[in-house]
């Protein structure tokens, strides 16, 4: 135990002297023993809302995946922490989804609920990956209607007494578990916005029936500050265009819809010369941006999402900040070799403070097993 609180106290100091530091703020010594004393006395410490605030935005900033960190400052932190009822927690979640929402000019926020304690049962847990996904339905055939992504999270929320409509777009529930660890589903009162895609040029395109939810707001993530943990920390920012078409509706292991959208345009699928996919691809993001400015919600491309975290890279620079980045995220996965960012190299080192996955999945700890020694205490994400 003497270890741990020697361990936690060391990286409370990192944190401080950076909060402090960065801030110019007088009284670093004074905090520090304070905290000192907090974590002898209790095995943990409290940060003050100032310091909350400043760590979950650098958490932003050294988010090594993220290309989209020119605009961490701007991040809005609401201070939960009195929260840790599964119930309360989700009522505040729809308070947060109004201010991210905004009218389709999407802000981006983060909610702070109750961190973890030394000694407790089980922590407040937010089990889905995103607050908004798609369920996933195995047919009669064998085929997945639906995100096959989210079939395992869907079995388990049908064990839990859900019914979907067993349709391609069924919102799932949230699912949250308190001190106790027992989850409880919770469906969204308020209307969940979500854009219905169309293409300009293709009337057939609106009659495949594809929508996509407006806010990306992650929620299987532990905000890591100091030492202390924030396992229920959901946040959201807004989409970059090739997330959506490319990944989520394009992906082979997701919605797959290339191939219908080929068919669609008759095109020849040759198996041998599949250079097909890239013209369905060019027409799928057509589509996805074509649908979000029509209907006023925010989206970036990633061409000009590229250019900011060049921007990042730059002030960073001009601050004397060494920006880290995990290269196989930061590129957009099209069109990549046009942007200045495939070009370069940085760091994937992980700094602190930061956004971890949470080792656990459907509230079960991730074997040990399948943790390499580069990823703990957390793991790949979903």
């Amino acid at each position: 135990m003497e270890e741990v609180q020697v361990s936690l106290l060391a990286s409370a100091t990192d944190f401080i002297n950076l909060f402090f530091d960065e801030e110019g703020l007088p009284g670093k010594e004074e905090r520090l023993a304070e905290i000192a004393r907090e974590i002898e006395l209790t095995e943990t410490y409290t940060h003050t809302p100032e310091e909350l605030e400043f760590g979950a935005k650098v958490a932003w900033r050294n988010s090594n995946r993220c290309i989209g960190r020119l605009f961490w400052k701007t991040l809005k932190v609401r201070d939960m922490r009195h929260l840790s009822d599964p119930e309360l927690v989700f009522k505040d979640l729809q308070e947060h989804l109004d201010y991210a929402w905004n009218d389709g000019k999407i802000r981006s926020a983060i909610s702070v609920y109750r961190p973890a304690f030394p000694g407790a049962a089980a922590a407040l847990r937010i089990w889905n990956p995103q607050l908004f996904r798609y369920a996933a339905w195995t047919t009669a055939e064998g085929a997945v209607l639906g995100d096959p992504a989210m079939l395992a999270f869907t079995e388990f929320c049908v064990r839990q007494g859900w019914k979907g409509k067993k349709t391609a777009f069924d919102l799932l529930p949230t699912v949250i578990s308190g001190s106790d660890g027992v989850p409880k589903l919770f469906t969204w009162e308020k209307e969940v916005p979500e854009v219905y895609i169309e293409h300009p040029d293709y009337a057939w395109f609106a009659d495949l029936g594809i929508r996509w939810y407006a806010v990306p707001l992650i929620s299987n993530m532990v905000l890591e500050i100091g030492g202390i943990l924030y396992p229920a920390a959901p946040f959201n920012g807004w989409y970059m265009l090739t997330e959506i078409a490319v990944r989520n509706l394009g992906d082979t292991h997701r919605y797959n819809l290339l191939p219908l959208i080929a068919e669609k345009l008759h095109l020849d699928q040759d198996p041998h010369f599949q250079v097909w996919k890239d013209k369905a691809l060019v027409v799928l993001q057509e589509a996805v941006w074509f649908s979000f400015r029509k209907a006023g919600v925010t989206l970036i491309d990633h061409h000009n999402a590229a250019k900011q975290f060049m921007k990042f890279t730059e002030r960073e620079s001009t601050e004397g900040r060494a920006v880290t980045g995990d290269w196989s995220w930061l590129i957009p996965p099209t069109a990549g070799s046009t942007m200045e960012a495939f070009h370069q190299e940085w760091n994937n080192e992980v700094k602190s403070p930061n956004y971890f996955y949470s080792r656990y999945h459907l509230g079960q700890p991730i074997p040990e097993s399948s943790i390499s020694d580069t990823e703990r205490p957390f793991y790949e994400p979903f």
